[in-house]
């Protein structure tokens, strides 16, 4: 009899936990945009590659500018 109470427990609270992750979607089950962002790896890759590319390139047109004329 008490295996049969543990069993039935354990399914109520298993039943709470998908009650809980099914609301935190929201009515309308739509993906968040950063998670949607976070979530491709091209994109993340493209980022990571692309924002150190425009800081130096900046960087260097700034020594470039700051070389004082003769």
């Amino acid at each position: 009899m008490r295996a049969r109470d543990d069993l039935s427990y354990f399914k109520l609270e298993l039943h709470k936990v998908k009650s809980m992750s099914d609301n935190d979607q929201g009515d309308s089950g739509q993906v968040p945009m950063m998670q949607k962002l976070l979530d491709n790896p091209f994109l993340l890759l493209f980022i990571g590659v692309a924002s150190p590319a425009v800081l130096y390139l900046g960087w260097g047109i700034m020594e470039i500018v700051m070389i004082p004329a003769r």
